[in-house]
């Protein structure tokens, strides 16, 4: 067998596979061989028909198929031992009829060249990154959120905005009295949570109210048309539900009230782990670095957009021989047009040179995905998911359980091996380039991340 590689452009060449009897005719022999065995044939007991047979009956179609595996093994050989970067895949130039008289045969594969981008990323590179103001606002409102996540609710005298409301819920007739006929609705033992409530005039309704005092409101309105939460609210099926569309009078019972946690021992432990944090000082600067910590990740997001930014204004003006590569297109979905490809191209295109920029990045900066990597990522997951459910400072074999189950998902594993490669592909990129750091105002970063807002 005979390959030769010749580029007959910039951006493209052509491979040539010359093919003959002896490369392939061991291989047609034993798939005839194979089809004797497992097949019945008409006429012949199992396993007992001559190759020469076989070939009449099957030949045509096992040379062709035989000689296309010895002829796209070879040419993948061919490509990985030349180290031929190309896109997409080789495609067959032209159709090549199989003969069952010949015995040598032709085949030329078109192939589009991976560009050549000449990356230089290198400390003469300068990317900025900005890193948010943690301010004293931040930290007290941090502060008081994590005193009322780890308060304790109790009997209040007044509804705050954060009370539970409980009491009877009576439907009001036309004229604002409680209705009495048999189809109204009433809730002996009702309660509310006004702080949940997705109309806020319902919700001031019941700020500042009392123990027995009386609130006209409107569940519909307060749900915000919602027919679930109506139906929940007031203890019916969605169908009455649906038509509670008036108001409803509440009487107020029992207030439930959060009393914020203290400054001791026990919340330090609550929030930071135990014995990590000891006094009101090691407190603030925990608070600080948590806060700190939190907004981290919206620099990173940042830093990506500007490197890709980058990345994409100085070795997107690439060289590709687009005719080639709308012909892989076409060829690896069947259910494409042409005319489909040649309206979307151009959207498509920018895409095409992120996945072929990016992959030039992680292959010059070495960035490679490990288990290890996917591991820590979904431990990072599950322990953002056990947070939302108030599970804090889980343990590392309780979050560790949690990330392997996430990653036996082979959906979510693909979908977080994906994030992974991105993360390490730009990380690999800020600890290669030159950083110009800067700390600036929430407001300032909102307007950097989204100019078109600020404007």
């Amino acid at each position: 067998m005979e390959i030769k590689f010749e580029k007959n452009g910039e951006t493209s060449g052509v491979i040539t596979v010359n093919v003959t009897e002896a490369d392939y005719e061991a291989k047609v022999t034993e798939k005839l061989k194979e089809i004797g065995k497992k097949h019945t044939i008409p006429g012949f007991r199992k396993g007992h028909i001559s190759v020469p047979e076989l070939r009449k009956r099957f030949g045509r179609e096992v040379k062709s198929e035989s000689i296309n595996d010895v002829v796209i093994s070879a040419v993948f050989d061919y490509i990985k031992d030349n180290d031929i970067q190309i896109l997409g895949q080789p495609m067959p130039a032209e159709a090549t009829e199989i003969d069952l008289k010949q015995k040598d045969y032709e085949f030329k594969y078109d192939v589009a060249l991976w560009p050549e981008l000449n990356l230089k990323l290198d400390k003469d590179v300068t990317l900025p990154f900005y890193k948010i103001e943690v301010t004293d606002e931040m930290v007290e409102e941090q502060d008081k959120n994590l005193c009322e996540r780890f308060g304790t609710q109790e009997p209040g005298d007044e509804v705050d905005s954060k009370a539970v409301v409980k009491g009877a819920i009576m439907q009001l007739d036309a004229d604002g009295n409680v209705a009495t006929g048999e189809d109204s609705i009433m809730v002996e033992n009702g309660i509310v949570a006004p702080f949940l409530f997705k109309d806020k005039e319902q919700e001031n309704l019941f700020i500042g109210k009392h123990v027995n005092d009386k609130v006209v409101f409107n569940p519909m309105k307060a749900s915000g048309d919602q027919i679930a939460e109506v139906a929940s609210m007031l203890n019916v099926d969605k169908e009455k539900a649906a038509q509670a569309t008036g108001d409803f009078q509440f009487v107020i019972s029992e207030i439930i009230v959060i009393k914020p946690a203290s400054h001791d021992q026990d919340f330090y432990d609550n929030v930071f782990g135990k014995d990590n944090v000891h006094n009101e000082e090691e407190y603030k600067t925990a608070l600080r670095n948590m806060i700190a910590n939190s907004l981290m990740p919206n620099s990173f997001q940042l830093f990506n957009r500007d490197a890709h930014d980058y990345l994409m204004k100085t070795y997107g003006d690439m060289k590709i021989d687009n005719d080639l590569l709308k012909k892989f297109i076409l060829m690896s979905d069947r259910n494409l047009t042409a005319e489909q490809l040649d309206a979307d191209y151009d959207k498509m295109l920018p895409s095409i040179k992120w996945d072929i920029i990016s992959g030039e990045v992680a292959k010059k900066l070495d960035v490679k995905v490990t288990e290890e990597d996917l591991l820590a990522r979904a431990k990072f997951i599950a322990g953002q998911q056990l947070q939302q459910y108030g599970m804090m400072n889980m343990d590392e074999e309780t979050i560790t359980d949690f990330g392997k189950r996430i990653l036996s998902d082979k959906n979510y594993r693909k979908q977080i091996a994906d994030e992974v490669e991105d993360l390490k592909m730009f990380d690999a990129v800020r600890n290669s380039v030159n950083i110009d750091e800067k700390t600036v105002t929430l407001d300032e970063f909102r307007k950097l991340a989204n100019p078109e807002a600020a404007e």
